[in-house]
């Protein structure tokens, strides 16, 4: 049962940062990744929010399936590199830097929020 949980927020999740990265991307015509950015610091904030849930199958739906399948670390990670292959490095530098710091502060924002 709980594999269905985390499958259903997968299904959901996946597309989500699909059309999320797109739509970012689409409106930033630049090489830094702002659609990846956007998606690990919004499922950072949720699962922030999450902490306030104490319902195990509501962490397995959206903790492990949704925000499991819109952040992504592989990509962030990829995406840094190419930057700095190209030559970008301050670029590189500015993504992993500002996605750590990005991630972090939204996480507490979410769970902060969540403890109001």
């Amino acid at each position: 049962m709980n594999w269905l949980l985390v499958l259903a927020g997968g299904a959901v999740g996946a597309p989500l940062r699909y059309l999320v990265d797109r739509a970012v991307q689409a409106r930033h015509g630049t090489a830094f990744p702002w659609g990846t950015f956007t998606v690990n610091v919004a499922g950072s904030f949720v699962l922030g929010l999450l902490t306030g849930v104490s319902s195990a199958h509501a962490q397995l739906l959206l903790g492990a399936g949704l925000c499991g399948a819109l952040t992504t670390y592989s990509t962030f990670s990829y995406e840094s590199l190419k930057l700095y292959e190209s030559g970008a490095g301050l670029r590189a530098a500015l993504n992993v830097l500002g996605s750590l710091a990005a991630g972090l502060v939204a996480v507490w924002l979410g769970v902060t929020a969540a403890g109001r």
